[in-house]
Parts: structure tokens; sequence; C-alpha cells
């Protein structure tokens, strides 16, 4: 099994393992410990009576022996106590992240200028409904994915593979992409020229502008060697709904699922390529960089 399988089943992994050390605490707490209570009540009074008898003897007993014995016969096993101890923090850790907040780390340049390559982000698990960890089935519904939010989703393709984009689709949008112009529904997205921005990564400078996504406002990248049409799209579900030509792409975006794009939009393989996110694919959404190790100073929210 591979690293990224291993990732992608990591929900699972700490399922098992919070079940696991629970049915040992719970069974140490209710049974063993009790189990070893009267194991060592019945001891100590073997030892206290051979005690007595010896004393009555004359022999002189050496101080403490009972107590280090009752220690002795009351100390858990060394697999109960670490199960014990770890318990309560994988549950912690599981709670929080299957209902709460789950951290990721940005593999790639896709998200550029909103997000580097090594940003470590907090994903908002509940904002678009509760969901129940490892199926990720959704149990109770709370708000809908908004056109502007960056959310994490499993990959359509793959889905033990997490991916994030931004939403420019939501159910029902005609979303149309041509010349590496973005509308929705007919309504024209404004831009503004912002400098050029330079990607360490690839050493290039990249045509930067400030979307106004139906009022959410982010910066994006063009890149002026790059085509306006897409290259080799995907045999993807609900893809008669898409039509592609030289000049770039128009998709209607089917019920409950989402058309989703990169913010580096000719480096990007999104929704364009391999189709709509549905909602069973939903992780949550992004909304805080908590670490960059490379350059701290981006810790912080993001548009």
């Amino acid at each position: 099994m591979s690293f990224q399988s291993i990732l992608g089943n990591f929900a699972l992994i700490l399922l098992i393992l919070t079940f696991v050390t629970g049915i040992i605490w719970f069974l140490d707490v209710f049974v063993l410990a009790k189990q070893r209570r009267i194991n060592a009540n019945k001891a100590l009074a073997d030892f206290d009576a051979r005690n007595q008898k010896l004393t009555a003897e004359g022999i002189r007993l050496q101080e403490g022996g009972r107590i280090e014995l009752a220690a002795r016969l009351l100390k858990q096993p060394a697999w109960i106590e670490y199960s014990g101890s770890f318990f309560p923090v994988i549950a912690m850790v599981f709670f929080l992240r299957s209902f709460l907040y789950e951290p990721f780390k940005i593999p790639s340049s896709s998200m550029l200028p909103t997000l580097y390559v090594g940003d470590l982000i907090l994903v908002n698990k509940f904002t678009y409904g509760i969901r129940l960890p490892v199926i990720n089935k959704k149990v109770l519904s709370l708000n809908d994915p908004q056109r502007g939010d960056v959310m994490v989703f499993k990959y359509p393709e793959n889905p033990s593979l997490d991916y994030i984009k931004r939403v420019v689709g939501v159910p029902g949008d005609k979303v149309v992409y041509k010349n590496k112009r973005l509308s929705v529904n007919g309504q024209e997205i404004t831009y503004d020229a912002l400098p050029d921005f330079l990607d360490e990564e690839r050493l290039n400078y990249s045509t930067q502008y400030r979307e106004n996504l139906m009022g959410v406002k982010h910066r994006i990248l063009n890149d002026v060697q790059r085509p306006s049409f897409v290259s080799d799209p995907h045999q993807f579900p609900n893809r008669q709904l898409c039509s592609y030509d030289d000049a770039g792409f128009t998709c209607t975006v089917p019920k409950d699922q989402y058309f989703m794009m990169g913010d580096n939009r000719d480096n990007s393989l999104d929704s364009r390529y391999w189709g709509f996110v549905p909602d069973q694919n939903i992780v949550g959404k992004a909304f805080f960089i908590w670490m960059n190790f490379s350059s701290p100073k981006r810790i912080g929210g993001f548009e």
C-alpha cells in the first residue's frame, strides 16, 4: 500500500484505533480492574495471615512488604496501561478530525496565488453539514457550497485522493470559460489587473488578476503562452452537459454537483478535464493557513 493510500484511509485507521483502545479501556474499568482488586484482596489476606503467624513465632518482618505487594498486584499490564492512556487522545483527534477541523497540506501549485505548495491548511468539516467518518455520508445538512468557496473534496476519479479547488459553479449554473474569461449564468465575471506574479517553483512570471466571482474577490493567474482550449477532457459522468471548442468550454452543472477550478487557471487539472464533483465527495471548506515551514509569514486566512 502506498503512502498516499495510507493517508487516504487515515480516518479508517483512527476509527479502528479508537474502537480497539476504547474496548480495552472499557474492559479494564468495568471488568479487569475489579478482577485485579479481587485477586489482590485475596493475596493480601493470605499475606496478612502469614505475617500474623510469623509475628507470633517471634520473626521480625520487613516493613513495606504489604504496600509493595498491593502495588504490584493492582498495577495494570503495560498493554492495558498504554491503551488506556492513548484512548482519550485518539478519540479526541478522531472526533475533531471527523466532525470539526481537519488539516491538509497543499501538494501542488494549482491554487496559486491563493495557496502555495507546502501550505498547511485547516478545513472546516461542518460548514456543509455533518458527515459520518470513513463513509462520508451526510446525516445533517447545514449550508451548501457557494461560488467562490475554496473546497476540499474527494477526487471523483480516485476517491482516495483529496483535491482542493475553488467552487465556480453550483447546481443549475451555466458556466462558460472562453478566451480565459469566466461567466456564470450569462453574467460576465470582472477582472482587475494586478502586477505579474513570480512562481518561485517554476521560475516564471504569470499574468495576475483580481477576479470578482459573484461578490467573492480573489486573485487568479493566467499563462499567456498557454492556449484557451481544454486539451483532452476525460469521458466523465454527465459529459454531455459540456461542450468544448477552440476558445474554451460551456458546462451546465447538474443537480447535487459542483464545478471546480484552480486559481492557477492554466496550470490546474480541474472540472474542465475530469468533470463535476458530487455532493457526496465533499470534505469541507478550507479557511485558514496554520503553517508553512518555508514561509511562516503566510499563516492566516485567505480569500
